[in-house]
């Protein structure tokens, strides 16, 4: 093997993990079910958890920056709750969607606005505001859910670019997944987020803007959840105050999975979308088996454990080994010198 391969393995050691987890999760599938690996049964099993990726998405860079975001899914469901009231009161849907996502926008920029103008850690932040932005749906729309969508709106995973079983909700993670990976791993601006989570201090010391930067950041995270919340309220013909409860936990998972490292400074867009598609895959997977969802949720904490404990124990593993090397290379060449001497 070569030098640049071997580069390139460990350089994408956590990639090639998750693919390997990803292929475990689709043969476990196929012991479930023999229908599990038709091509049509896969693609349509991608519109369950797309809503999922478009919040993980923006939620890599917000952790990244080493900050968390607990209200996606809170901004999720109010951004549905407000479209479908909009909605109700005779808007166009076309309106009411902008205004929606308007809203989503400027619910994140809340979060972002209130973390720094406070400096105030953005866990505090968005558990307090996860529960008002889910409190205020539930105050606007009540114990019912509102509907009467027009037709070109719902059911979006029912739809298909034409003559291919690809659904359109496939289509536009993918093309939103395209544009994050521009955004960080391509501009000036997802360099500044790398190195903000890695030493916001000495960001600051540079003269770079890190308070504009993280607002930036928590709003796209909230455009994000809205444009989740729309898709989600498409595919259920609905909204209610209650959708996506718990989602906060799989978004966090995703990211985390994918490599993104909790303490900031450290992901990809590649890792969070292949750990998108194990967890979806293996959620899908159990599905078919019939195992609770308390007991899928056991299995996606246990994922979140493993994602944040094995990298530390990998690193200090690392860590000593590399600090052994130096002490067994140094009374080498002690002994080197004695001899010679």
């Amino acid at each position: 093997m070569s030098s640049r391969v071997r580069q390139w393995t460990r350089d994408n050691a956590t990639e090639l993990l998750l693919f390997v987890l990803w292929l475990g999760s689709l043969a476990l599938g196929a012991v479930i079910s023999p229908y599990f690996l038709s091509v049509q049964n896969l693609f349509d099993m991608t519109s369950q958890f797309m809503e999922l990726g478009l919040m993980a998405l923006a939620m890599t860079l917000v952790i990244i920056l080493g900050q968390i975001d607990l209200s996606v899914a809170s901004i999720l469901a109010l951004t549905g709750v407000v479209f479908g009231l909009l909605q109700e009161g005779g808007m166009h849907a076309g309106a009411a969607m902008l205004l929606a996502l308007g809203l989503s926008a400027a619910l994140g920029l809340f979060n972002g606005w209130l973390a720094v103008a406070f400096r105030l850690p953005a866990l505090v932040v968005t558990l307090g505001t996860m529960a008002l932005y889910r409190g205020a749906g539930q105050i606007l729309l009540g114990d019912r859910s509102t509907y009467g969508f027009p037709l070109w709106f719902i059911s979006v995973d029912f739809r298909y670019i034409p003559g291919t079983p690809v659904p359109y909700p496939l289509v536009i993670f993918c093309l939103f997944a395209l544009v994050f990976f521009l955004l960080l791993h391509r501009t000036t601006f997802g360099r500044l987020v790398y190195a903000i989570g890695a030493n916001q201090r000495a960001c600051r010391f540079s003269g770079i803007h890190v308070d504009r930067i993280q607002v930036a950041v928590f709003t796209l995270s909230g455009l994000m959840a809205g444009a989740a919340g729309l898709m989600m309220s498409s595919r259920f013909a609905s909204a209610r105050w209650d959708m996506a409860s718990g989602y906060e936990l799989d978004v966090i998972t995703t990211v985390v999975l994918g490599g993104t490292s909790i303490f900031g400074g450290r992901g990809t867009i590649a890792g969070t979308v292949l750990a998108l598609f194990v967890i979806g895959t293996l959620r899908y997977a159990m599905g078919l088996a019939n195992v609770l969802p308390q007991n899928q949720g056991v299995v996606i904490g246990l994922l979140l454990v493993m994602a944040v404990l094995l990298p530390e124990l990998w690193a200090r593993w690392r860590a000593h080994s590399f600090a052994r090397a130096a002490e067994g290379g140094g009374l080498a060449r002690v002994k080197v010198r004695e001899r010679s001497l």
